[in-house]
């Protein structure tokens, strides 16, 4: 220990590393990008929400990127684990999305191997914050990245999640969130259907007819499609840990769901 500061070895001896950034920056090994301001068509991961329920928090995300007027892909995954207790999901530009969660997950689990102790949730929501803002150079240029994050909070025994802006300001929500292109139609949707207490079942739905609801209106985001077996990515994060809901499960739901729709 050094005072909360992580340590790290290199070829002099000990340095410190405030996390596993500040690390690759040692050793000149950061990634960099450095774009021109519209010289990039980058595909966009769309819609993205979580709602809380009574054991927990689901988190869901339509699978289509776009570029343009065009849906650059179909099968985008955008909910992933941040670690065993908490999930990440992503709006905004796909590939700068996907590297910010990997650096996120790789950061939690370099503290926690250095510290010996996992980092609080509120710690980890102000950590991703700091992330977010990190990337406000880029985002002046177009490549804007957006998350949501939630998580399971030990100490208060139950679910939170958390948004952000695009400078990095992190609110924390105390029912749902959603973000993305077709985020205003899922939270008018969640506005009007969302109940406390809700079981996991009914959160799932709930939440999958949210994404319908914004594919209608919006057409970045993708709804269900069981012809071509595309549904969306939804997870929930309880006491028990992360938990990915299979295809299988989601299935019928959708289906079900998609009938509903006047």
């Amino acid at each position: 220990m050094n005072g909360g500061l992580p340590m790290s070895l290199d070829s002099e001896g000990i340095v410190p590393a405030a996390s596993f950034s500040a690390l690759l920056e040692q050793h000149d090994l950061a990634p960099s990008w450095k774009v021109a301001a519209g010289s990039l068509d980058a595909p966009e991961a769309t819609t993205i929400l979580a709602l809380r329920w009574a054991d927990g928090i689901v988190m869901a995300g339509d699978r289509r990127a776009t570029a343009g007027n065009v849906i650059a892909h179909r099968r985008v995954k955008k909910v992933y684990p941040a670690d065993e207790r908490s999930a990440v999901a992503i709006s905004g530009t796909a590939g700068m999305a996907i590297e910010l969660t990997t650096l996120f997950q790789t950061e939690l689990e370099h503290y926690e191997k250095i510290e010996g102790t996992r980092l609080s949730l509120d710690g980890k929501a102000n950590f991703l914050a700091r992330m977010v803002r990190g990337n406000l150079a880029l985002a002046f240029q177009g490549l804007v990245v957006v998350p949501l994050f939630c998580g399971y909070d030990d100490h208060e025994q139950k679910g939170k999640l958390y948004s952000y802006d695009v400078v990095g300001g992190r609110y924390e929500e105390l029912d749902y969130a959603t973000t993305g292109s077709g985020g205003l139609e899922a939270r008018a949707f969640l506005k009007a259907e969302w109940q406390d207490g809700l079981g996991e079942s009914d959160a799932i739905r709930v939440a999958l007819e949210a994404l319908i609801a914004a594919s209608e209106e919006d057409a970045a985001t993708g709804g269900p499609d069981p012809k071509r077996g595309i549904y969306p990515n939804v997870v929930t994060v309880t006491a028990d840990g992360y938990r990915e809901v299979s295809d299988d499960e989601l299935g019928p739901i959708a289906v079900a769901a998609l009938e509903g729709r006047p």
